[in-house]
């Protein structure tokens, strides 16, 4: 490698390839998640390398990991990415966004229960501002976040999403999803009301496919109860899996996000003794952002409609949140 030059310069489309790959951990992973082959992934890495003069990546077996000065690097990375999302939001804020585009990704059944208030909300606050819905979960919504198609994320704790601690971020908890449990009419536990979770454990399930969110939380649950479930079908569509409830096929745990999607099924709803299980929802930005006036409006719609709809889960939000 040459040494660093004193006209010290950084691509930022390639830091963004490199902080993909520290998300990712390979080549191929990050590939696909930026819509590019392995071999232009590699020639991005290696084009940054030689514009730093510096090694940021070595051989690992049969796949590459990143080297000291990579991650050196990448701690500058997040601060950069972070000021620049400051000198956008400044921008925008000096024309009091009032007008533009703000682009929300967010997992599905959010988009069915969250987000029609939160669009109804903004169409009143800001009417000249154009509001875009994605269907997305992590890591993807995350990485589409990080390349800028995405200005929100709506998302629920799991290990694919980041850590509270991550510095690319900054996010606000919005209330807790409670979990309850979907059996047919005629279940023998129908009647009851009230059921531990253990009570199931030899029942056939459905569940979500388990890279999505609906099927690690439903799998970590029965973990956490002290069971595998049987799973018996993979189904990620809500509608769907409350057809196959219906039709006996098997039991399932249900956000009441989507509970009206029930309503008209002969299913019932169960609660679950003790602490009943729940998944975390929150809203995330990139650092620098939160000031952008149409971001603050949005995250203040959020934080509404989670309290309409969860008030007892909803959570208060510190001023410099989100």
């Amino acid at each position: 490698m040459e040494p660093l030059s004193s006209a010290f310069t950084i691509d930022l489309r390639r830091l963004t390839v490199l902080r993909e790959l520290q998300r990712r951990g390979s080549l191929a992973r990050t590939a696909e998640a930026l819509h590019l082959t392995p071999s232009a992934v590699s020639q991005q890495l290696s084009a940054l390398a030689r514009e730093l003069g510096v090694p940021l990546t070595e051989r690992d077996g049969r796949g590459v990991r990143l080297t000291g000065q990579a991650k050196v690097l990448l701690a500058h990375a997040d601060l950069i990415a972070a000021q620049l999302e400051r000198a956008r939001a400044d921008l925008a804020a000096y024309g009091e966004g009032g007008r533009g585009t703000v682009t929300v990704g967010c997992f599905s059944s959010g988009i069915l229960g969250l987000l029609p208030g939160v669009l109804a909300g903004l169409r009143a606050r800001l009417p000249h501002v154009r509001v875009d819905v994605v269907e997305a979960e992590p890591p993807d919504v995350f990485t589409a976040l990080d390349a800028g198609r995405l200005d929100v994320a709506v998302a629920v704790d799991f290990a694919a999403a980041p850590p509270h601690t991550d510095p690319r971020y900054r996010r606000a908890d919005l209330f807790r999803d409670v979990l309850d449990v979907a059996v047919p009419a005629g279940h023998r536990l129908a009647g009851r009301g009230r059921v531990a979770l253990r009570e199931l454990a030899r029942e056939a399930w459905i569940v979500g496919a388990a890279h999505s969110c609906c099927g690690a939380v439903a799998r970590a649950v029965c973990a956490a109860a002290g069971f595998t479930p049987d799973v018996r079908h993979a189904v990620n569509d809500w509608g769907a899996l409350a057809a196959l409830v219906e039709a006996g096929a098997g039991v399932a745990l249900v956000p009441r996000l989507v509970r009206p999607l029930y309503a008209h099924r002969r299913i019932a709803l169960l609660t679950t003794e003790g602490e009943p299980p729940s998944r975390n929802v929150f809203a995330a930005v990139r650092a620098g952002s939160e000031g952008d006036p149409v971001l603050a409006a949005v995250r203040e719609q959020l934080v509404a409609a989670a309290k309409e709809l969860a008030p007892d889960q909803a959570k208060d939000l510190a001023p410099d949140q989100l």
